[in-house]
């Protein structure tokens, strides 16, 4: 398979990064590295995109702190950015409404119809005409400090527009895919907590990359459930070696280490995020 004709994926990951932590940062190079294994996909991309403060987690600082600590984290990576679109919301955004409105976002800034668009948007974010380039983010408070598409989308707009420019025939083999752990593969089998249309949208019309941590299940996981079941060629488990220290590191062991004082934390967090924490006194106590 040919470059031109590989599928090019931009990879979407959804969280709290409450703190952003290591780990993170190595699902993200695990799944790129397992797609550009597999010989069918070129990852262009990937996008680090923070829930809104309102989704009412425990413990979970404001988002200016956790948009400053995720840009801290990529800051030399050439190719995972940070979306601040779910955080300047009115209010909390499901998974399936924000992956809709980057799959928008694409189309406005590329041209492009994706392969993995078979209904239009219902996300209502974006109003202005197709021939403008109008703010894609909207804060009532102030409109003029936030990004727009082009700061936004870096490397990853530069990369669409070689696609949509020189490859106008492959256009179809642009795709957006959820990046995610085993734990929020294993929250789709739990009754009620997801409603069946979203997870038919995301799973079924974009598809999804899942990093397993801690030694889970994935084939136990998608057989507790008949939509998981039914798209499981839309579901890319990566073979991650289970023994790796970073397949342990969730935020809130971070936390907990912060808060003891354990000096374990700086093989949790990179340093530059565990300064910002330092400076700005986040969780120093359990109520984070």
């Amino acid at each position: 398979m040919t470059e031109t004709t590989k599928t090019h994926v931009i990879l979407l990951s959804c969280g709290s990064f409450n703190p952003i932590t290591k780990g993170h940062i190595h699902m993200f190079e695990k799944a790129r590295e397992h797609l550009h294994k597999t010989g069918r996909f070129i990852v262009i991309g990937g996008i680090i995109s923070p829930v809104h403060d309102s989704y009412g987690k425990p413990g979970l600082v404001s988002s200016r702190h956790r948009l400053t600590m995720c840009q801290l984290a990529v800051q030399s990576s050439d190719w995972i950015r940070v979306d601040p679109w779910e955080c300047y919301q009115d209010t909390w955004q499901t998974t399936c409404s924000v992956l809709e409105h980057h799959r928008d976002l694409m189309k406005r800034v590329t041209g492009c119809i994706l392969s993995n668009v078979n209904t239009p948007s219902t996300t209502p974010v974006i109003g202005q005409p197709q021939n403008q380039t109008p703010p894609i983010y909207q804060n009532h408070n102030n409109v003029n400090h936030k990004p727009n598409a082009i700061k936004l989308w870096g490397k990853i707009s530069e990369s669409l527009g070689k696609i949509c420019c020189t490859r106008p025939q492959h256009l179809e083999q642009l795709r957006i895919l959820l990046l995610c752990g085993s734990d929020l593969l294993e929250s789709f089998c739990i009754p009620g907590l997801w409603k069946d249309s979203d997870m038919e949208v995301i799973v079924g019309d974009f598809g999804i990359v899942v990093v397993p941590r801690d030694g889970a299940d994935t084939e136990r996981i998608m057989n507790h459930s008949s939509i998981l079941r039914k798209y499981k060629d839309n579901i890319i488990v990566v073979k991650d070696d289970m023994n790796h220290p970073m397949s342990i590191v969730s935020s809130t062991k971070s936390r907990l280490a912060l808060q003891h004082g354990d000096s374990h934390v700086v093989d949790y967090l990179s340093q530059p995020v565990i300064d910002y924490i330092l400076q700005s006194q986040l969780y120093i106590n359990a109520s984070g």
